[in-house]
C-alpha cells in the first residue's frame, strides 16, 4: 500500500502505520457467506471477498487531518490486517499511554481479550470466594485470564486444553488448581465429575457443544454459565450444544451470552486492576506473537487447530 505522509486538514482522516493486530476466531463468522452473528451486531458484519478485514490493533499515526491526533501518536482501535490503515471519521480509535508496559498488551491482556475475561467472570458470573470454577479453552486468549482472575479472587479453578503442554502450563505457570487434556477423555461428563465431585459453581464457556452439555450436567444449583465463545461450531455446524434443560430449570442455572462491547463501562476498573496485578507479578500475560503481515493467514488458520498458546497477535512492524 502506497501511503502519503500528508492529508488535508479538516478531513478528519487519520493514516496509521499498523504495529500489532489481533487475530480472533470470531472473524471466521464474518467471512462466511452467512452466519446469524452477522445480523446480530454491527461488530460482526460480514466481510465480502476483496474487502479489507478490520480488527483490534495498535498503530502509530503517520499523518492526520483530525485535530485529536498528531503524527507520532500511539493509537489503539479498529485497524486493518495490513501494513497501514486509513481511518475515517466514526471508526473506534483512541490515543493511549503504554504505562511502561509492552505495546502488544493493548491488543491482548489490556485490550478486548482481557476485558472479556474480566467482565464475563465478575459481571456475568459474580463469583464468591471459594467457589468452583471451570474454564474451557483455558490456554486461549480469554480463558487463561479468566482462570488467573478467578484464582486471585479466591476460587478453585480447573481448566481444559487440547494438549499436555498446555495442561502443564495452566498448572505450573498460571496457577490453576488442576487441568486436563480434553482430547484424552472419552466421557466429558464423567471427567468433570472427577474434577468437581461436589459440582461446578461457574462455567466460563469458550467452546460450546459437548463441553457445555457436560458442564451443565455437573453444575450446582444456582450455577452460572458465561457463554463467551462457541469455537467448536465455527467450523463444524454439526456440533451444537444440547444441555439437559431439566437440569437448567430445576438447578436454576443461569446461561448468559455476552459481547465485550456491552461492558465498556467497567473498562477503567478492569484496566486499573489488571495493571496492578501485572506490576505486582500476580498475573501473567500469555502471548503468541507471529511476525510480518504475510504471517496473518497462517496465524488465523492456526486458531482452529489449537496452535496458539495465549493471545494470538501478529506484529506488523516495529514502532
Amino acid at each position: 500500500m502506497e501511503v502519503t505522509n500528508r492529508v488535508e486538514p479538516g478531513t478528519n482522516v487519520v493514516i496509521v502505520k499498523n504495529l500489532y493486530v489481533s487475530i480472533d476466531p470470531y472473524q471466521v463468522n464474518r467471512m462466511k457467506s452467512f452466519s446469524s452473528s452477522q445480523s446480530a451486531t454491527k461488530n460482526a458484519v460480514g466481510v465480502n471477498p476483496g474487502e479489507g478485514i478490520d480488527a483490534h490493533g495498535v498503530g502509530k499515526v503517520v499523518a492526520s487531518g483530525n485535530t485529536e491526533f498528531e503524527k507520532g501518536d500511539l493509537i489503539v482501535g479498529l485497524i486493518s490486517w495490513g501494513d497501514y490503515t486509513v481511518v475515517k471519521p466514526g471508526v473506534l480509535l483512541r490515543k493511549f499511554d503504554p504505562l511502561g508496559l509492552p505495546l502488544s498488551y493493548q491488543v491482548g491482556i489490556l485490550g478486548f481479550s482481557g476485558l472479556t475475561a474480566y467482565a464475563g467472570l465478575f459481571d456475568i458470573c459474580k463469583p464468591k470466594k471459594g467457589e468452583k470454577v471451570f474454564v474451557s479453552a483455558a490456554s486461549g486468549s480469554v480463558g487463561n485470564l479468566v482462570g488467573q482472575y478467578a484464582k486471585l479472587f479466591g476460587c478453585y479453578v480447573v481448566g481444559s486444553a487440547g494438549n499436555n503442554e498446555k495442561v502443564a502450563l495452566l498448572k505450573e505457570k498460571l496457577g490453576f488448581d488442576d487441568a486436563f487434556n480434553y482430547k484424552e477423555e472419552t466421557d466429558l461428563k464423567a471427567t468433570l465429575k472427577r474434577y468437581f465431585p461436589d459440582g461446578i459453581d461457574i462455567y466460563f464457556d469458550n467452546v460450546g457443544a459437548e463441553m457445555l452439555d457436560a458442564a451443565v450436567a455437573n453444575m450446582k444449583a444456582f450455577g452460572r454459565v458465561a457463554a463467551c465463545g462457541v469455537i467448536s461450531e465455527y467450523t463444524d455446524v454439526r456440533k451444537r450444544a444440547a444441555p439437559n434443560m431439566l437440569d437448567v430449570v430445576y438447578k436454576r442455572i443461569k446461561i448468559e451470552g455476552f459481547l465485550v462491547v456491552d461492558y465498556m463501562n467497567v473498562y477503567q476498573d478492569f484496566l486499573r486492576t489488571t495493571c496492578d496485578h501485572l506490576r505486582n507479578g500476580e498475573i501473567q500475560a500469555l502471548e503468541d506473537i507471529s511476525n510480518g503481515v504475510e504471517s496473518i493467514p497462517s496465524a488465523f488458520a492456526g486458531l482452529f487447530c489449537g496452535d496458539n498458546i495465549g493471545k494470538k497477535i501478529v506484529q506488523i512492524a516495529q514502532e
